[in-house]
């Protein structure tokens, strides 16, 4: 698939809504392949819907030939949810966080060829 095919595809299915230099990606892709990430940070045991979006980007991307890397950290969800709530974030175990991202792992893994 063609590299400005590809942004226009991401485009046209809503999954990108703005690019800073439209231009300077489409050559850059043109070019090989290109490594990009996406960073899941474990602070619960599952993903949500709003991680659909970019894992659908990061499969786009692979199916194009560009190598996906899926980031589950562990030293975010250490620190609780940074959800703006007025209570005190609750600090998790490093067993807890490392379960959340063992269980995460396997939610992304069907969405990429690793």
């Amino acid at each position: 698939m063609a590299s400005s095919n590809l942004i226009k595809q991401l485009q046209e299915r809503g999954l990108v809504a703005q690019v800073t230099d439209e231009e300077a990606l489409a050559e850059r892709l043109a070019q090989g392949p290109i490594a990009l990430y996406c960073g899941f940070d474990p602070t619960a045991d599952s993903l949500h819907l709003g991680h659909l979006v970019p894992l659908l980007c990061l499969k786009r991307f692979q199916q194009a030939g560009h190598k996906p890397v899926a980031l589950v950290g562990g030293a975010t969800g250490l620190i609780g949810d940074p959800s703006f709530k007025a209570a005190e974030r609750k600090l998790n175990t490093e067993d807890t966080v490392q379960e959340w991202v063992d269980k995460i792992r396997k939610q992304v893994a069907p969405f990429l060829d690793f």
